[in-house]
């Protein structure tokens, strides 16, 4: 005997290696089941913080082939049940990739998932997503609002860090001109 398969995780690489195909050839960067934000470059999530263009595509597409759903080529194809899956998992990512991008700026210490798979946080949305979403990222000592942030209520810092995803989103418009 040659040794034992895991038939699971056999199944979540092909369908990893199909959500990927089209960042691979799009990106020209490797992507696996072990996969972080961390370990993307910042060219490419730059990308995919923008949120425009064909950039939902690549989400949508990852969600979609681990979900079982097909590619990202047929999201207007999906019944409205199916859609909300997809959307509400790119909604979550979508987050994840601009808090990171927000953490390489150094305006964040930590967010919440950013040790996770982008694979883990798609096929345990249900169970990752609400205790994630109640919890708001970490801004950094050397942020300028830092002690103001840290006088904040919970729903205070969670508007403040939505606010701060616009400001992000400004940098990333003036340094993709720069690309």
């Amino acid at each position: 005997m040659t040794g034992i398969v895991d038939l699971e995780k056999a199944k979540l690489e092909l369908k990893a290696r199909r959500g990927y195909r089209n960042w691979a050839s799009r990106f020209g960067e490797k992507f696996g089941l072990s996969t972080n934000l961390s370990h993307i470059s910042d060219k490419t999530l730059i990308f995919l913080a923008r949120g425009k263009g064909n950039s939902p595509f690549y989400l949508d597409d990852l969600i979609m082939n681990l979900q079982g759903l097909g590619s990202g080529f047929e999201f207007n194809d999906l019944d409205t049940k199916d859609k909300m899956i997809v959307m509400d998992r790119h909604l979550f990512l979508l987050d994840r990739i601009r808090f990171e991008y927000m953490k390489r700026l150094g305006w964040l210490n930590n967010y919440p998932g950013e040790k996770f798979t982008l694979i883990e946080l798609i096929i345990k949305y249900d169970q990752f997503a609400p205790g994630m979403q109640a919890r708001s990222p970490v801004l950094s000592e050397d942020h300028p609002d830092y002690p103001k942030f840290w006088k904040m209520g919970p729903f205070e810092k969670e508007e403040f860090i939505r606010k701060l995803v616009y400001t992000a989103l400004k940098e990333i418009e003036d340094h993709s001109t720069t690309l």
